[in-house]
């Protein structure tokens, strides 16, 4: 059986607990809180299990970051900007990347100065998400 897609499950769980209370619990795990593990199986889906089998690796403490900004890309209120803003500049770069997607998808034109920057980043794919917001953005007129 093929699992549900993030944007299937987290759209689900807008469905369940409701929109605001999604993106609190996101922007909670964007902002290094910690959530329930019912919650971070629906953000996960499939590599929940090893995060509980690794969660106290500290080489690993970024992924439920990586995961609330993945939630933002499906459940997003504007609320979470300054979460997300902070998340561009996050030491991690798959929590940078995510962010610059967010920022895309979203088209959150109040990121667009944020995400211009990591046009820069030393991380390529990075540099690509990045990129790609910009001209979401700027396309969009966002």
């Amino acid at each position: 059986m093929t699992e549900p897609s993030p944007r299937t499950r987290i759209l689900a769980e807008c469905a369940r607990q409701g929109r605001p209370a999604v993106v609190a619990g996101c922007v909670r795990l964007l902002s290094g809180g910690d959530a329930d593990d019912a919650f971070i199986r629906v953000l996960a889906g499939r590599t929940a299990p090893w995060w509980f089998a690794n969660r106290e690796d500290e080489e690993l403490r970024y992924w439920p970051r990586v995961w609330g900004a993945r939630g933002l890309l499906w459940a997003w209120e504007d609320s979470a900007l300054p979460a997300l803003r902070g998340a561009l500049r996050d030491p991690a770069w798959r929590v940078r990347e995510m962010a610059a997607k967010v920022v895309a998808r979203n088209l959150v034109g109040d990121a667009l100065d944020d995400v211009a920057s990591l046009r820069e980043d030393p991380v390529r794919r990075v540099r690509v998400a990045a990129g790609r917001a910009v001209a979401t953005l700027t396309a969009k007129g966002a």
